[in-house]
């Protein structure tokens, strides 16, 4: 495939775990997760060097089973894996039910928090929101920010309201000048050129699972970055809706390789509580 993006190490950890190990109490062998990952092109340090980060970062448990280093999910990374399973599997990437609701975010911050406001900027965008003005934010739906305003010590600088636009208001010229359209366009249709040649081609049987990882990680950073506007103030031609037929197409033509694949080149074990597994001095992946 040409013009694919470089997707990020730990995006494609939390998709192959998410695909491989959640729901199902086990472990994946580091020698497994090295082989997959140089199958989509990471290599072996640049994936240790993943494994160690999330360890650190509470994302990830080892646990040895004799000379080998096995890595489960912790708390915080079911939270994740299961969201960006929602996101792909149930929220989905048109919005045609909304409700006609927003949510309005007002804040006020000193002029000297230059990074507290660039920071909060970047925390609404991924959440959805969009400038109507400098200080205020919109997103569609009803959206919980307490968490992430919380999480950047800004709650007392904050202003949450939920709202219906007056009978008068043009909201697909309100969605034009708030949100970039043709960018996030773009997304969908690049996805949609990298991926249509798949859904008459077949990999490689062995190549077949880090394709797919590949196909559902690329999917999710598409996703996550689209704010689901409704989709009756969208243009007629919006191309969430084949682009998600894509992903799907291909996901399912995929799966039945990835699933062999998986069998023979992953080595699982099951999930030990801390208590049975012996002390061990640190260890690296």
């Amino acid at each position: 495939m040409t013009g694919e993006e470089a997707l990020r190490p730990q995006s494609l950890m939390l998709t192959f775990l998410g695909d491989q190990v959640l729901g199902r109490d086990v472990c994946v062998y580091s020698g497994s997760v090295i082989d997959v990952f140089a199958r989509v092109g990471v290599g072996e340090q640049a994936t240790r060097s993943t494994l160690t980060r999330m360890v650190n970062r509470a994302l990830l448990r080892r646990q040895r089973e004799g000379r080998r280093m096995y890595f489960g999910l912790t708390e915080r990374s079911v939270a994740v894996l299961r969201d960006g399973e929602h996101r792909i599997w149930q929220t989905g990437a048109v919005n045609r039910h909304w409700d006609g609701s927003w949510t309005l975010l007002g804040f006020s911050l000193p002029e000297s928090w230059q990074r507290q406001r660039h920071d909060l900027r970047s925390k609404l965008t991924w959440h959805g929101f969009g400038p109507l003005f400098s200080g205020l934010w919109i997103a569609p739906g009803e959206v919980d920010v307490a968490s992430l305003v919380a999480e950047l010590g800004l709650s007392a600088h904050v202003k949450v309201f939920r709202a219906h636009a007056d009978a008068g208001m043009d909201i697909g010229a309100m969605i034009e000048e708030t949100w970039e359209l043709p960018e996030l366009a773009a997304r969908y249709e690049s996805f949609v050129r990298r991926w249509q040649p798949w859904q008459t081609q077949l990999p490689d049987a062995d190549d077949a699972l880090a394709l797919r990882l590949r196909l559902q990680a690329e999917w999710l950073r598409v996703i996550r970055q689209d704010p689901r506007l409704p989709v009756k103030h969208l243009p007629d031609d919006w191309p969430a809706e084949p682009a998600e037929k894509t992903f799907r197409q291909v996901y399912e033509r995929l799966t039945p390789l990835a699933r062999n694949a998986s069998e023979h080149l992953l080595d699982l074990v099951p999930v030990r509580p801390p208590e049975a597994q012996r002390p061990q001095r640190p260890s690296g992946a």
